[in-house]
């Protein structure tokens, strides 16, 4: 499958990327190479990556438990005194081989270890592939508000390897799919409408729709890497969702929720939005709504969680002179950013969601 230009790096992808990445680790040198993992990718992916690696630096395997509960700055101290422990340098290399979590909290530790050393991202779920490994976000969550602390540093590489995903739960391949199903809505209608009949695809199919995904957020990334304007399409279901995401990751009543999870209600609750905003038909609505919950349960939201969920949303990155800012759709296919909405017409488009 053909590699992908980035901004100062490649996206390759199955054995092709491996041997790019040998190359490049051959060329480079670097003193010494550390691959992070979670519990899960050390016992379920470290094994088939190790053999495909060719390298005579010394490599040091550091692990951290799964979850985003450890996508936090104690991590972090953590992780960095791990490195200065085991002697690394502004010369080392760090491989992030994970999900979301990993490639996030492993690229901000490595583009703030010693001011900043080279990082290569691996991603290991459907999410990491197409969506948190790509674009050079890096970040931690602050207690329970979302990605508030980090960086914008590119990755050295990144090598997809669809085989990993035979690794996962359904439910982590669904979580991954929200990201995918997002690409399409606000950025190519035909691609949207490859959702339509998804139990009709193979997994040749599949590694296209994959492929695919990461050139829409390629695409959109490379004219904006630090968010000041199309970059923010990107966000599409993501200011409801991530409020949503927080709010059950704290609420002891609530189970904890996957990232797709939570961005797939948002997506439904923003299309409401858009809806009434005149941006896009009803019957594109009713089109959203109806894909996406064939594909993902609804949440267990009751209608006293509405308001403190709503109180969260001050909190998103997009937000300017402390307003809430949306990116919406424009018709299937399109978007529209810098949008805004009354509280009585967020609560309403909850109310949508709820029925």
């Amino acid at each position: 499958m053909q590699s992908i230009t980035a901004s100062n790096y490649f996206i390759h992808f199955g054995q092709n990327g491996y041997n790019k990445l040998n190359s490049f680790l051959k060329e480079k040198n670097y003193s010494k190479i550390f691959i992070l993992v979670d519990s899960n990718t050390n016992e379920f992916c470290l094994s088939s990556f190790l053999p495909v690696l060719e390298t005579e630096n010394p490599v040091e395997i550091i692990e951290i438990e799964a979850g985003e509960e450890t996508k936090n700055i104690d991590t972090c101290v953590e992780l960095w005194n791990i490195l200065i422990e085991l002697e690394g340098d502004r010369k080392s290399l760090i491989i992030n081989i994970g999900g979301g979590v990993i490639s996030d909290i492993g690229g901000f530790v490595a583009s703030t270890f010693k001011r900043g050393i080279d990082f290569i991202n691996i991603p290991t779920t459907l999410l990491a592939m197409v969506d948190a490994s790509i674009g050079g976000k890096n970040g931690i969550d602050l207690g329970n508000l979302k990605n508030q602390i980090g960086t914008i540093t590119n990755p050295q590489m990144i090598v997809v390897d669809s085989n990993y995903l035979s690794t996962l739960p359904k439910n982590e391949m669904r979580s991954g799919l929200a990201e995918m199903l997002k690409h399409g809505l606000i950025f190519d209608y035909q691609y949207w409408n490859e959702f339509k009949n998804l139990e009709q695809k193979n997994f040749q199919d599949f590694d296209q729709l994959i492929h695919r995904s990461v050139e829409i957020k390629n695409e959109i990334v490379s004219q904006d890497l630090t968010e000041n304007g199309i970059r923010k399409a990107l966000n599409f279901g993501h200011t409801i969702g991530h409020a949503i995401e927080s709010y059950f990751l704290v609420n002891e009543n609530k189970k904890t929720l996957l990232h797709g999870e939570a961005i797939a209600a948002g997506m439904i609750i923003e299309a409401f939005i858009s809806n009434k905003l005149n941006l896009i038909s009803s019957e594109e609505l009713a089109e959203i709504h109806y894909i996406i919950s064939d594909l993902f349960e609804k949440i267990n939201i009751n209608v006293e969680d509405i308001k403190p969920i709503m109180d969260l949303l001050i909190h998103d990155k997009k937000n300017e002179y402390g307003k809430v800012q949306f990116a919406l759709l424009k018709n299937i296919g399109h978007f529209a950013i810098n949008q805004s909405a009354e509280n009585s017409l967020i609560e309403e488009a909850f109310h949508y969601y709820l029925l």
